[in-house]
C-alpha cells in the first residue's frame, strides 16, 4: 500500500475513533424518548443506504456489506471502510415546528479474505440512540392559577463492535455468522419546575429533578445465508436471509433525586440523594429479513428486502418500556438498484461512478392511541473511484443521501389524554470512503 494511503487510513481511523468517542446524536428525536431510544435497523452502510437500504442479496467484492455477513465471503480484497452520517429534520406538531440537526460516526469497517473459501470482517456502529428534549406545561390541583413546568431530557445509546465470517459451502451458497458486543450507557432526567400565579421577590423558584442511569452490555448474534444460481451467461438471481436471536442485555440502573434552582443547579446542602443501584436485564427481541436480487454480473443490481422485529417482547428491567409504554412489532420493505455504465472504461470518468437510487417504508413501534406510525423515504447514492484505482489498490468515494418522513401530526386520545403526534421530515448524508489493496493471500474471483 502506498504511503498515501497509509497517510489515509491513519486518518480516518483517527477520525473515526473519535467519533465514536464521543456521544452519539440525533438532534432532538422525540421519539427516542421510549425504549432504549431510535433503533438503527440493520440496513448496511453506504452502497445499502443509497439503494433505500437494501442489498441483503447484494454481493459486491470491493465494498463490506454488513447486512449480510454471508456476503462478506465475496469480498477479494482487504477491504477498509470509515462513513459518517449527518442530518437535518424539522418536527412539527401541525402548529409548531422545530429545526435540527446532528452529526455523528455513521460505522467503521475492516474485511479481509482469509482463504478461497472463507472472509471474516470486523465492524463498529451505533445500534440506539437516544437524544430528545421536551417541555409540557400544566395546572395544579388546588391552585388553577399556578403553572407546572415539566422537562424530559435524554442522551446516549449503545454501540455495537461485531466480528462476522463468511464461508463457502459449495458453488453458489454461502453462509456467515455475525458476534457482537453490545455495550452502552443511556442518561434520563425529569425535572418538573412549579411557579406560582402571585411570585413574591424574595422567592426563589425550586424545581424537582430525577436522574436516571442505566449502562448495558452483553453479546448479540445473528445467522445469515446466501444463494447465487446463473439464469443465464449475463443473468444471475440471488436470495439471502438473515436472523438475529434475541438476546438479553445485562443492566445496572442507578437513580438520582435533587432540588435544584431554576438554573439546574442544586441547592440541596449534601448534594444530589443517591437511590438504590438495581441490576436487571433488557430484553432485546429477535428479528429477521429476507432479500432478493438480480444482478449481471458486472455493472447493474435490482434488489428487494423485507423485514420484521418483534418489538411486543421488549422489556427493560421487567417492563414494556423506560416510560411504561408498550412496544409493538415492526416490518420494513424496500426496493431499490445501482448501475456503473462501464466499470473499466478509460475515456469517461462518470462511466465508472456507480448510481443508485431506492425507496422504502417501515411502522415504528410506537403506536399513540392505537395507530400505527410509518416511516417513509426515498433514497440515492453514489460511487466515485479516485482516479489511481487499479486492480490491486483502489479507493472509492461513497455518498448515499436519504429524504423521509416518519409519524403524522394527527390528534389523539393516549393515556386519557388528547394529544398530537410528531412528525419528522428529515434529510441525510451518508458519506464514506472505501479503500482496497491486496494483502496477505490473492484469491481469484469467482
Amino acid at each position: 500500500m502506498s504511503a498515501n494511503k497509509l497517510t489515509a487510513l491513519a486518518l480516518l481511523s483517527f477520525l473515526a475513533a473519535s467519533s465514536a468517542a464521543s456521544a452519539q446524536g440525533l438532534g432532538n428525536s422525540p421519539y427516542s424518548r421510549l425504549g432504549l431510544g431510535d433503533f438503527s435497523p440493520n440496513t448496511g452502510g453506504v452502497r445499502q443506504q443509497g439503494m433505500g437500504g437494501v442489498g441483503l442479496a447484494a454481493p459486491n467484492a470491493v465494498q463490506v456489506n454488513d447486512l449480510n455477513p454471508a456476503l462478506i465471503y465475496y469480498i477479494n480484497r482487504t477491504t477498509y471502510e470509515v462513513a459518517g452520517t449527518g442530518q437535518v429534520k424539522t418536527l412539527s406538531n401541525g402548529s409548531t415546528s422545530q429545526r435540527t440537526g446532528s452529526g455523528s460516526l455513521g460505522y467503521l469497517s475492516f474485511a479481509v479474505p482469509i482463504s478461497r473459501r472463507w472472509a471474516v470482517a470486523a465492524s463498529l456502529r451505533p445500534l440506539t440512540t437516544v437524544d430528545y428534549k421536551s417541555t409540557q406545561t400544566g395546572s395544579v390541583a388546588g391552585d388553577p392559577t399556578a403553572v407546572v413546568y415539566n422537562q424530559f431530557s435524554g442522551s446516549g445509546g449503545l454501540t455495537e463492535v461485531a466480528l462476522s465470517q463468511g464461508v463457502r459451502l459449495f458453488k453458489g451458497m454461502t453462509v456467515g455468522l455475525t458476534s457482537s458486543y453490545v455495550f452502552g450507557a443511556i442518561d434520563r432526567s425529569t425535572t418538573a419546575l412549579l411557579v406560582p400565579a402571585q411570585l413574591q421577590a424574595t422567592e426563589s423558584l425550586r424545581q424537582a429533578a430525577t436522574t436516571d442511569h442505566v449502562q448495558y452490555n452483553d453479546f448479540l448474534f445473528r445467522v445469515a445465508g446466501h444463494y447465487r444460481h446463473s439464469l443465464g451467461k449475463k443473468l444471475n438471481a440471488n436470495v439471502a436471509g438473515v436472523y438475529s436471536f434475541e438476546t438479553k442485555l445485562d443492566g445496572t440502573r442507578s437513580q438520582q433525586q435533587d432540588e435544584q434552582d431554576a438554573n439546574g443547579v442544586s441547592v440541596l446542602a449534601t448534594g444530589p440523594v443517591e437511590l438504590a443501584t438495581v441490576s436487571g436485564t433488557t430484553t432485546l427481541p429477535s428479528s429477521w429479513q429476507a432479500g432478493f436480487s438480480l444482478d449481471n454480473n458486472k455493472n447493474w443490481s435490482l434488489n428487494a428486502d423485507v423485514s420484521a422485529q418483534q418489538w411486543s417482547k421488549f422489556r427493560d428491567f421487567g417492563t414494556t418500556g423506560t416510560t411504561a409504554v408498550p412496544l409493538y412489532n415492526t416490518w420494513r420493505v424496500g426496493v431499490g438498484g445501482e448501475i456503473a455504465p462501464d466499470p473499466s472504461a478509460v475515456d469517461g470518468y462518470f462511466k465508472r461512478v456507480a448510481y443508485r437510487a431506492g425507496v422504502g417504508l417501515a411502522t415504528l413501534p410506537y403506536r399513540p392511541g392505537g395507530q400505527t406510525l410509518y416511516d417513509r423515504s426515498v433514497s440515492w447514492g453514489f460511487s466515485f473511484p479516485f482516479p489511481t484505482a487499479s486492480p490491486l489498490d483502489a479507493t472509492t468515494l461513497n455518498l448515499g443521501f436519504t429524504y423521509g418522513q416518519r409519524g403524522n401530526t394527527d390528534k389523539v386520545t393516549f393515556g386519557g389524554v388528547d394529544q398530537t403526534n410528531i412528525k419528522e421530515s428529515y434529510l441525510k448524508l451518508n458519506i464514506g470512503v472505501s479503500l482496497n489493496n491486496r494483502w496477505f493471500l490473492k484469491r481469484r474471483i469467482e
